[in-house]
């Protein structure tokens, strides 16, 4: 966040110019300065503080444009680079914006990358869902396995072998784990969910699975017919199965947002290797 959101913030809270300028670490003077244009904007201090970060600074003190900045060169180079990443599956403006600064250290920060980014290319915000669901501590585990998989390269014939990524999360506190398998065949879902609950520590009252082959033979809104091995396991760790239904994915959305964040900071990193 700039200083002079900070500023502006803080003022809306009461603070004096005096306290301001202490606790943000300015020169009063340069408090009362931003203080001074804020008040002079027609849109209000609340309007500002809702703004982006350079739209801000560049209101309150318009000066030298941003094409004129030495940074905006290696932006504006970059640029191609950035609008064919955001085609392939996986890839955030957060992990581009990590690969930019990787590679200029004095680059931008975020909120101005975000910025320039999306002056450029006029890319549109995804919409996001809020879930209004209570959980309880412990009491659920969300599994399933993400539809897009990885690979590896074995080194001794040089094939390129695909692994199915299982994920699971603790829906109270979104708490992650994921292992890569060679299927989705029961003993490798099996395998994943031991290994799961041997890495979190315990285990939940109730696994929340998805209509796989290896945790449903039958999918049916009341009484689903499990497979007797996952069915097995259930009963000797003594947690019950709760299939969601199908074509129904709300019903285990906080593990299909660990999927997406899975694709996010684990695909989208190993895209080039």
């Amino acid at each position: 966040m700039s200083k002079i959101k900070q500023v502006l913030i803080m003022h809306t809270q009461g603070m004096s110019n005096r306290d301001i300028a202490e606790e943000a670490g300015l020169n009063k003077c340069t408090v009362n300065e931003y203080m001074r244009k804020a008040r002079l904007d027609p849109l209000g201090i609340e309007a500002l503080i809702g703004m982006e970060d350079p739209v801000l600074e560049g209101r309150l003190f318009a000066g030298s444009p941003a094409y004129a900045d030495p940074r905006m060169a290696d932006f504006l180079k970059e640029l191609p680079y950035f609008r064919e990443q955001l085609k392939m599956p996986h890839v955030t403006r957060t992990v581009l914006w990590e690969e930019y600064l990787a590679k200029y250290p004095d680059g931008y920060g975020k909120s101005q990358f975000f910025f320039h980014l999306k002056q450029n290319l006029v890319v549109e915000r995804t919409p996001v869902a809020v879930l209004s669901n209570k959980y309880e501590p412990g009491k659920e585990l969300f599994v399933d396995f993400a539809g897009d998989t990885l690979q590896y390269t074995e080194p001794s014939t040089g094939e390129a072998i695909e692994v199915q990524a299982f994920v699971a999360t603790l829906p109270y506190t979104d708490y992650a784990f994921v292992i890569c398998v060679e299927s989705q065949k029961v003993e490798d879902f099996l395998h994943c969910i031991r290994m799961c609950l041997e890495y979190l520590g315990g285990v939940p009252r109730i696994v929340v699975s998805d209509n796989l082959k290896s945790a449903v033979i039958k999918p049916d809104k009341y009484e689903p017919t499990l497979n007797k091995a996952f069915e097995d396991m259930g009963n000797h760790y003594r947690f019950a199965i709760l299939p969601a239904r199908s074509l129904h994915p709300k019903d285990k959305a906080l593990v299909e947002s660990q999927v997406s964040r899975i694709y996010h900071r684990i695909y989208a990193k190993l895209r080039n290797r």
